[in-house]
């Protein structure tokens, strides 16, 4: 019997992709952001406190557009989490805005992360490499 073909002889052949590859990739790349938004949030909330429109700011000029709808319920996880808490500060530009710290948790989980980002991106060189010889 062919070894391309199932017990009924039909050819073993892959499915019909359900979606483009260009909808799979950005599926796919929506799940890898998910984490490293929080990864992020965590390093910049690191180095000082942020209200939640200088966090959007932030993420923008790093060329990471997200927006409040996004960030918001992002935020009240990483704060249920236990890795952010908030202080009220007063605004000069209106009501007191809710400024966003690390906590001494949320700094061990962000270190834990960036090692791990680190052997993430070693392994992909390394596959990479294999991949082109």
């Amino acid at each position: 019997m062919n070894q391309n073909a199932d017990s009924s002889g039909a050819a073993n052949r892959p499915p019909q992709p359900a979606k483009s590859a260009e909808s799979y990739a950005d599926q796919l790349a929506t799940q890898l952001r998910k984490g490293f938004l929080a990864y992020c949030v965590l390093v910049i909330c690191a180095q000082q406190p942020h209200y939640t429109g200088d966090l959007v700011k932030r993420l923008h000029q790093a060329e990471l557009v997200v927006v409040e709808g996004t960030i918001y319920p992002l935020l009240g996880r990483l704060q249920r989490d236990g890795l952010l808490r908030y202080d009220w500060q007063e605004s000069e530009q209106g009501p007191p805005r809710k400024y966003y710290v690390l906590t001494e948790y949320g700094q061990r989980v962000m270190i834990e992360l960036k090692q791990r980002i680190k052997t993430l991106s070693s392994t992909l060189k390394t596959l990479e490499k294999g991949a082109k010889s």
